[in-house]
Parts: structure tokens; C-alpha cells; sequence
């Protein structure tokens, strides 16, 4: 059974809950109806026999001044004036026998004395004695109203039966039963139809993720579903799968970007090496000076490969969320010493260090050191031998800010929002320059992202580029590696 309501759709599932409820409902309700139009029935039926037979008795009462002795001759009188086409009266002695009964006529319903231990619970001053009891062909309603001498009074001297055929309920009951199952099955079934519909439209929007999905697999990654209302669940889930796929595309064509990036990066080298090896085995080897510039500008070409692998290999590990070697460090030791470092490769441009405040912070010391080196790498680069580089940090709402800038060439506009791009090439005076990579920038980009934080970049041509390293002071506790 499970195995069957697993195999249907969600669709299935959710109307047939539906229906289930809806008919669970329905039947309560039918049934809760059911009951108290009987209740009703019965009583409306009872208080209308004893409204009918209540001025007849007072009247019998206040004719015969003491009825307790006289009720032996009133008795068939009695019965026969509280008789009728649908009410059969039956008169009992105090003592529980049975005085008169006052069906005369073929057509006024035959009565049967009910047991005597309601006679018994009557004669004790009840007021409420019904009893429903099978009379041969047909069921009757009973009620016993005992005979006092006066409204009130305690003392009871007689019971009368007042005994009604219940076909009439019965019928009434029968009609209801029919009207009520009838309505159930017409309402169960519209509401089906209708639930099974609102079920439908609702989650038509799955259906066309489903098949979204599927042409995604395949590859296309241009496939986007329409959002049909976007303030429900559904909406909000198919606003998500869009903008998901949005990225997925994004990232794909990134990728692709990437390889052929890097293949055309790695490429020109190879190639070199190539002609390079190609001339030696042709016999360049036996002039030395021409086998020495071979080798020099071979080696250079190795060089640059094994910079670029290493930086992809360094890119991968930060992006694939490498564990970093969190420890304290103290800001103004570390960036005095890279200061100095810096310094030899500056050449003759003067490196300034900007002090902060005095501050510990938690960081992988050795990544963002490789970061500083980038961000230097790149100001040496496009800065005038007679330049001026300017590194420091600072603390801003609890964030670490480390900075390096220049007054170089700056960059263009258009550029600066491609410029953690991996080997983005500009068309103006901040393009890669031989010797680079391509990758400094996204290197530091991704040690930030592992801390963390974010890179931040501002340059205007001609004035220069500030590139600043944001960290939280407080790392997430998954970035954290051993201390």
C-alpha cells in the first residue's frame, strides 16, 4: 500500500488528501445533521403530544373534584377524548394496572403498555418518560405523564400513555438521509474536480521546473521558468531556481572564459619553448652564444609556466575552501617586515608605510603576506621609477583594512569592473605587461573570500590606484584552521 501511494504523483497524492478530508467533512457534518434533525423530531414530536394532552387532563381534573378516587370511572373518558387519527392514550392505576386504552377506531394506532419499570418511573413523578418500542408492524413513541391532583403537587395517582406511530419521523428521517447522501456525493465530487484543478494550476510550476531541470542537464543553460505568482512558496522557489541557473550560466561561461584564458596564457610559452628546443636540435647548440640566449629565454618561459600553475594551483585551493592557518599576528611587525621586503623590489621608488593603531588580528599571516606581494608586484609595475607606493592599514567597524597604493597610471573606468577577472586584458595603460600573469588580483580576491572579507579597488587614471584588503576581525568559525 505504501509502495502504491509513493508511486503517484505529487498531484495525485494532494488531491486524493484533499478529497479524503473534504469527504471525512462532509460526512461528519452529514452525519452531526443527521442526528440532530432526529433529536429534533422526537422532541418537537414529544412536546406536541404533551401540549395536546395537557388541557385535556387539567380540564378532566378540575370537573372531578377528587379524580385520585374517580379516576377508575373517568378512565375510559379519559383515554378516549385524548385519542386521536395518530395518538393512542392509555390510562394506569396508581398501582401500575392498566385502566382503559382509548383506540376505538380501526384507523387510531394500536398501543402496547410499555414495561412496567417505566410505569414504576413515572408513577414516581418523571416527567420526561419517552420510549421508543416496536409495536408488531411499526415502531412507536411513548410518553408517560403522570396524573397529579393538582399542577405541582407531589403526590401521583395515575400515568397516561400517550402512544405515536413514528413512521412519520421515520419517513422524514428516510428523505433527510437521501437529501444529505446525495448532497455529499455532489459536493465530494465537484470539490474533487475543483481540488484536483486548484491542485493542478498551483503546482504547474514544478512540472515546468521538472522539465527545466531535465533541458538544463542536457545543457542548456539558457532555460529559465516563468513565474507565475511570485509571493507564494512556489514562486519564491521557481524565483530561486532562475536566479540559481543565472548563476550556473554566469559561472559556466566564466569557466569557459577561464580555460581558454589560460590555455591562450600558457600557450604563447609552450610555444616559445617549442622554437626554442626546435633551433637547438637543428645545431644551434654548436654556437654557444646563440645556445646561451636559447636557454636564458627558455628559462624564462619555464618560469612564467610554473608561475602560472602555481597561482591557478594556489587559486583552486582558496576556492575549494583550503583550511587557512589561522594565527595571531601582530599588524605592525608583519607589515615593518613586509615593508622592508617590499622596499628590494621597488627599486628606486620610495615604499611608505602608513601606520595603524596598535592591534593583533587573527589571520593565514603567510596568505595575505602573498596577497601584499601581489598588490606590490602590480603598483611596481605601473608606477614610475621616481613613484611613490604607500601601504598601511586601519581598523573600520570592526574590519581589518590593508591597503596598498600608488601614483602610477591608474585605470581606465571601463576596466576596473573586470579587474579581478583571471586574465583580463584591458585596452588601456593598466593591461597586463610582460613578465605578469594575469592572476594577481584574483589571487588576492579569493585569499579575502577565504577569510572572509572582500577586496575593495578605486583608481583614476593618471592619479594613481588604492587596492584595499577587507577582513573581518572576527573569522567564521569554519574558515578557522589550527592556531
Amino acid at each position: 500500500m505504501r509502495q502504491r501511494w509513493h508511486r503517484l504523483s505529487l498531484r495525485q497524492r494532494l488531491a486524493l488528501l484533499y478529497s479524503g478530508l473534504l469527504a471525512l467533512l462532509l460526512c461528519l457534518l452529514g452525519f452531526g445533521f443527521y442526528l440532530d434533525m432526529r433529536q429534533f423530531l422526537f422532541e418537537s414530536t414529544g412536546l406536541r403530544i404533551r401540549a395536546q394532552a395537557k388541557p385535556v387532563i387539567e380540564q378532566y381534573l378540575f370537573e372531578h373534584p377528587d379524580p385520585a378516587i374517580q379516576l377508575p370511572l373517568i378512565a375510559e373518558q379519559l383515554s378516549r377524548d385524548l385519542t386521536s387519527r395518530d395518538t393512542t392514550a392509555l390510562i394506569f392505576d396508581q398501582a401500575g394496572a392498566l385502566l382503559a386504552s382509548g383506540r376505538r377506531l380501526p384507523e387510531e394506532p394500536p398501543a402496547q403498555p410499555v414495561e412496567a419499570s417505566y410505569i414504576r418511573l413515572a408513577l414516581t413523578g418523571s416527567n420526561n418518560v419517552n420510549i421508543v418500542q416496536d409495536d408488531g408492524e411499526q415502531r412507536m413513541l411513548s410518553l408517560l405523564i403522570p396524573l397529579r391532583p393538582a399542577p405541582g403537587a407531589p403526590e401521583v395517582f395515575g400515568v397516561v400513555q400517550m402512544s405515536t406511530p413514528l413512521r412519520p419521523i421515520e419517513t422524514t428521517l428516510q428523505r433527510q438521509s437521501i437529501i444529505i447522501v446525495s448532497s455529499i456525493v455532489i459536493v465530494l465530487l465537484a470539490g474533487s474536480l475543483i481540488g484536483y484543478w486548484l491542485t493542478s494550476s498551483t503546482l504547474r510550476p514544478l512540472s515546468d521546473l521538472i522539465v527545466a531541470c531535465q533541458k538544463i542537464a542536457q545543457g542548456n543553460l539558457r532555460q529559465r521558468v516563468p513565474v507565475i505568482s511570485p509571493h507564494d512558496e512556489i514562486g519564491k522557489l521557481t524565483q530561486a531556481f532562475d536566479e540559481m541557473v543565472e548563476r550556473l550560466e554566469q559561472n559556466f561561461q566564466a569557466q569557459r572564459r577561464f580555460i581558454a584564458d589560460a590555455a591562450h596564457e600558457m600557450r604563447t610559452p609552450l610555444t616559445a619553448l617549442r622554437s626554442g628546443l626546435e633551433v637547438l636540435l637543428r645545431g644551434a647548440q654548436d654556437d654557444p652564444q646563440t645556445a646561451f640566449r636559447l636557454i636564458q629565454s627558455m628559462h624564462r618561459d619555464v618560469v612564467r609556466l610554473c608561475n602560472v600553475s602555481e597561482q591557478l594551483l594556489d587559486k583552486a585551493r582558496y576556492e575549494s575552501g583550503r583550511s587557512l592557518n589561522i594565527q595571531p599576528v601582530t599588524m605592525t611587525d608583519f607589515l615593518v617586515e613586509f615593508t622592508a621586503q617590499a622596499r628590494l623590489l621597488a627599486g628606486e621608488r620610495r615604499v611608505i608605510l602608513e601606520s595603524g593603531p596598535p592591534l593583533q588580528a587573527w589571520i593565514d599571516g603567510d596568505s595575505v603576506k602573498q596577497a601584499l606581494f601581489h598588490l606590490i608586484d602590480n603598483a611596481i609595475q605601473h608606477t614610475a621609477a621616481n613613484g611613490t607606493i604607500r601601504l598601511g592599514w586601519k581598523v573600520d567597524q570592526q574590519q581589518l583594512h590593508c591597503w596598498v597604493s600608488d601614483n602610477g597610471e591608474g585605470i581606465a573606468e571601463a576596466d576596473l569592473p573586470h579587474v579581478f577577472t583571471p586574465f583580463y586584458r584591458g585596452d588601456r595603460s593598466r593591461s597586463r605587461r610582460t613578465g605578469g600573469t594575469g592572476l594577481g588580483l584574483t589571487l588576492v580576491q579569493s585569499v579575502a573570500h577565504a577569510h572572509g572579507g572582500e577586496v575593495a579597488i578605486s583608481s583614476r587614471q593618471g592619479e594613481g590606484t588604492t587596492v584595499t584588503i577587507i577582513l573581518p576581525l572576527t573569522l567564521p568559525q569554519a574558515k578557522h584552521g589550527r592556531t
